[in-house]
């Protein structure tokens, strides 16, 4: 079931502008190997979902996957063949927004070359260019 937040207190947003860089969320946290997005843009829940899946099912549930983004955005649209006019559509899905440096996910407790190749099969299912980070210790 896709991600999406529980209430809201405005059912409407605005797109909003996506300028700059990330300056929250952008180290490795949790696990030890972290995909970090490298352009800005819109994650749908779905994508998110996508990316999590194919992780643990190549990991085979060893390890532990953390999702560092969360989609509580809600993007409207209006149903096909209908004409303009008549008020702003109503919610069709949920998006995360990203900037360039966030780390969206994170994987711990497993070896490098298989996070490595997880964290690969993740970055196919993203719309954004995405590169692998790990955590810098002693610092």
């Amino acid at each position: 079931m896709p991600l999406m937040p529980k209430r809201i207190k405005h059912r409407k947003q605005m797109r909003g502008k996506m300028r700059g860089n990330a300056t929250r969320g952008n180290t490795v946290a949790f696990g030890e190997y972290g995909l970090q997005t490298m352009e800005a843009s819109w994650i749908t829940a779905r994508q998110i979902e996508a990316g999590r899946v194919a992780a643990t099912h190549y990991l085979r549930r060893e390890g532990k996957v953390y999702i560092r983004i969360f989609p509580d955005k809600p993007v409207s649209a209006k149903p096909l063949e209908t004409r303009m006019g008549k008020g702003k559509g109503e919610t069709a899905n949920w998006v995360a927004v990203v900037k360039p440096g966030r780390v969206m996910f994170e994987i711990g407790g497993v070896p490098e070359e298989l996070a490595r190749n997880a964290l690969r099969r993740m970055a196919s299912k993203m719309p954004v260019r995405c590169k692998m980070v790990h955590r810098r210790h002693g610092l």
